[in-house]
């Protein structure tokens, strides 16, 4: 016999889920990153916890500071600037290949082991010369609306990191309680298999962002070094674009590229070989250095999810998905892969 009390009571939890769901979706990738970010960063607000004296409230606002020093200030800084830069670097681009002589200068031809090889690059530009200005004023405007649209997502990132900086506060302020509750529900759920996937999530989660703060961070000093020594206007800007843009495999080159053409427009043709070549050897192989080391105790995953990963998170989450996506691909990644090895070993 159906019981009608007991349906009734299913449709209004079920329909009260939907509705806190609702309610919620807008500011969902907020509090996926503020989660992130504060299993991250725990054993740095524990340690902060103990040496003041155990006040949730002052640690959990000292580390929300902390958050909003590091990342949602530059992030700032760097969307107020960023269309200026765009504006510049488009004009740059269009006096080089305005300007472009039809012999390769001599200094190119006697660089050692690729001098032959850049002048051929050249005379294949300059036979080119007409179609490639043709594509830039074809291209120029809907290329200064394709940076307006970028600015546009870094504000948003910008204003969603603000979310995540009063989120995290929560987070940190009643994170213990919130812990116990989370392995209370997965031990209710899946059991000692259920807290086990906890424990490798959360550790994924540190390795990944580990991996991509601490490679970011990486490039940022050593791209930082480079564009000072060369004399690059606005290093810390530049260097801050490199920091976010570290996880898309093709950032750091447009950012270290385009100042390297900055460079050579205004004549300092030595110092825009040098970045170019510190960008390739210095900036670039960082993430083959130090990424690897850095996630060296978590799932290594592939460079397809990780662009997946980027592009994917960012239509679903706005900026943030740039770091989110990789994240949750990660820990998606390593959980099914320890469920597939537990399987193989029941069923041996």
């Amino acid at each position: 016999m159906i019981n009608t009390n007991q349906i009734a009571r299913i449709v209004l939890i079920a329909l009260l889920i939907i509705g806190c769901f609702l309610v919620l979706r807008p500011f969902m990738a907020a509090v996926l990153f503020a989660a992130v970010f504060c299993v991250f960063t725990w054993p740095t607000y524990q340690w902060l916890w103990l040496k003041l004296g155990r006040r949730d409230h002052l640690a959990a606002a000292t580390m929300t500071l902390f958050l909003s020093v590091a990342v949602v200030l530059p992030m700032a800084y760097l969307a107020t600037n960023l269309a200026e830069s765009a504006a510049i670097l488009i004009n740059e681009a269009q006096v080089t290949l305005k300007n472009l002589q039809p012999q390769a200068p001599a200094w190119i031809k006697g660089l050692p082991l690729v001098g032959d090889q850049l002048t051929e690059y050249w005379q294949r530009a300059v036979v080119s010369h007409e179609e490639l200005m043709k594509l830039l004023s074809q291209y120029a405007e809907p290329l200064r609306k394709f940076m307006l649209q970028a600015v546009q997502i870094l504000m948003g990132g910008f204003l969603q990191m603000l979310l995540v900086a009063f989120v995290a506060f929560f987070f940190y302020r009643d994170g213990r309680r919130l812990a116990r509750g989370v392995v209370l529900i997965v031990h209710r759920l899946g059991g000692s298999l259920g807290e086990e996937m906890l424990t490798l999530s959360c550790s994924t989660v540190k390795g990944v962002m580990l991996g991509i703060f601490g490679t970011a961070l990486a490039q940022a000093v050593v791209a930082l070094f480079g564009f000072w020594l060369a004399g690059t206007p606005l290093p810390i800007l530049l260097a801050l674009a490199t920091f976010f843009l570290s996880v898309i495999p093709v950032g750091p080159p447009l950012v270290w590229g385009g100042a390297a053409l900055w460079l050579y427009n205004h004549g300092e043709h030595g110092w825009a070989v040098f970045l170019v070549f510190y960008g390739l050897l210095a900036i670039s192989s960082v993430d083959n250095l130090i990424k690897p080391i850095l996630i060296s105790h978590s799932s290594r995953l592939p460079m397809l999810l990780v662009v997946l990963g980027v592009l994917g998170g960012a239509i679903a989450f706005g900026f943030i998905g740039i770091f989110l996506g990789p994240t949750l691909l990660a820990v998606g990644l390593t959980l099914i892969t320890h469920w597939v090895a537990l399987q193989h070993r029941e069923n041996r």
